[in-house]
């Protein structure tokens, strides 16, 4: 615990008191349980193909591409193009298809347009389901450009139409009954997971298990997941207070829905009539309500733990104001990309701060020539001439440091993905994705287990916020002792105690 790798860290946007959490919810899928995402996209793009193979689409030379798409990016179904934009919703980056569209014509067509998340155009890829779908609807962009598809149809259309594909596939239960069937293939073991949520539950905390996953897909999953990590004798089912199936959320944070008791492990159900739920028990939909009169909890005294942005830790932050963790799978991989890449990154930023250097003077010598050339503000001694040709001089230079800082820029970019780089930043600005991240979510880690690492006693401080003027405030001395960040509250004077 003293040497925590920095990639499985807990990463606070909210100061969070775990002291002050009695009851933890988990999410199942990419929460609990890690996918190879590879293989679970994969075949269910394999889904998506067969069944639209069967309505007699010409899809049969596509092949999945897991690299052709990230979470966090956005799908412009008025366009057929796929984004991925800034925190300030300003597209960075555009896909048409499958092909990258060159920067003078997405300035064309995205310099006067915001992605707006509550814009029915705008499609957020909120988590790592959405990959296969996202992959697919490109190739088909490519058929619809290439009039390889009959009838009347818009980028719109073939959205909706991956979309209800998939579903069906999910309805019928076919891609679960495999992954149920072969779990060594699609599961992510992670060892220490039980043991995270056993210190949680031995620590005092009310641990509950709130999915959207049904029973017959649940619980085996959760069984390869967890029992031969337990003490001997214990299951998964010893681990949570209560357990919620079914739960259609985001509706269960908002609408009191009836809830079912999960009678025997056939999955047989009995109408839960009144009265709080039973410690201990399954149970089939309810609503969050239900669950804080059962537990005598409410707010701020509940952590819920997610993988959607929106259905996990926005609904239940915004409706409940439970606290939040959000699961970001990818978060490791980037972590470990930008420590690989550290060395470069110096480099370039000292590139980039000698091209600013240059700049300046080009712009103040650009300013003196002007000067002397409209007669005003006073001559300084020197000629256009002698200007012009320090000019040139330093533009030379720029030229050459451009040369030099272009492939270090590149492949900055190309970080952890080739086509859209790293997940929470567009360059030197965090992306849209993480701007959510920060809105909504209190602490964002890359797996549940990472709390093993922290302690169910932990007090989580946000960092100082930084403002584009704080390096100015920071060159002088007295700063750092100024402007600490640390806020004093009544729960800081005992939180020892």
């Amino acid at each position: 615990m003293d040497a925590i790798d920095p990639s499985r860290g807990l990463f606070c946007n909210r100061t969070l008191n775990l002291r002050g959490i009695q009851a933890i919810g988990y999410d199942m899928d990419y929460t609990l349980i890690h996918y190879h995402m590879r293989e679970w996209e994969k075949r269910a793009y394999g889904f998506i193909k067969e069944g639209l193979l069967g309505k007699g689409w010409p899809v049969e030379d596509l092949t999945f591409d897991p690299d052709l798409a990230i979470r966090g990016l956005v799908i412009d179904i008025e366009r057929g193009n796929v984004v991925k934009a800034n925190r300030f919703g300003y597209v960075k980056r555009t896909f048409h298809g499958t092909e990258s569209l060159p920067f003078d014509r997405q300035r064309d067509v995205y310099q006067r347009t915001l992605v707006d998340l509550a814009e029915d155009r705008w499609h957020f890829l909120n988590t790592l389901f959405s990959i296969s779908s996202a992959c697919m609807y490109m190739q088909l962009v490519d058929l619809l450009d290439a009039d390889a598809l009959e009838g009347s149809m818009g980028y719109a259309d073939l959205w909706t139409e991956v979309q209800e594909t998939l579903d069906e596939a999910h309805m019928e239960g076919r891609l679960k009954a495999e992954i149920v069937r072969h779990p060594e293939r699609f599961v992510d073991l992670d060892p220490q997971m039980p043991l995270t949520l056993l210190d949680q539950k031995r620590a005092g905390k009310k641990l509950l298990l709130i999915t959207n996953s049904e029973w017959d897909y649940a619980r085996p999953m959760l069984e390869y997941a967890f029992n031969d990590f337990l003490p001997e004798g214990m299951t998964w089912r010893d681990l949570f207070d209560l357990s919620i199936v079914g739960a259609r959320k985001p509706d269960f944070f908002s609408v009191r829905m009836p809830a079912f008791h999960v009678v025997n492990d056939d999955g047989l159900l009995r109408e839960h009539k009144n009265g709080p739920l039973k410690e201990g028990c399954v149970y089939v939909g309810g609503n969050a309500p239900l669950v804080e009169e059962s537990l005598g909890l409410r707010g701020e005294e509940i952590l819920y733990v997610g993988d959607h942005l929106f259905v996990d830790v926005n609904v239940s932050k915004q409706v409940l104001r439970w606290r939040t963790a959000l699961v970001v799978r990818e978060l490791e991989q980037e972590i470990e990309a930008f420590q690989s890449f550290a060395g470069r990154q110096a480099q370039l930023s000292e590139l980039m701060e000698k091209k600013e250097q240059l700049e300046t003077q080009f712009s103040r010598k650009r300013l003196q020539r002007q000067r002397l050339r409209e007669g005003y503000g006073g001559a300084d001694g020197q000629s256009v001439e002698t200007l012009e040709e320090e000019m040139s001089e330093v533009r030379d230079r720029l030229t050459e440091l451009d040369e030099r800082i272009a492939p270090l820029a590149k492949a900055s970019s190309r970080l952890v993905n080739s086509n859209w780089g790293p997940l929470m930043r567009t360059g030197k600005d965090k992306s849209l994705f993480a701007r959510q991240v920060e809105r909504y979510a209190d602490v964002y880690t890359g797996r549940v287990s990472n709390f093993l690492y922290h302690t169910p006693f932990t007090y989580l401080r946000s960092h100082r916020g930084s403002l584009p003027h704080d390096e100015a405030a920071e060159r002088d001395p007295e700063y750092d002792s100024l402007t600490s960040g640390y806020e004093w509250d009544e729960t800081t004077a005992t939180e020892r105690q």
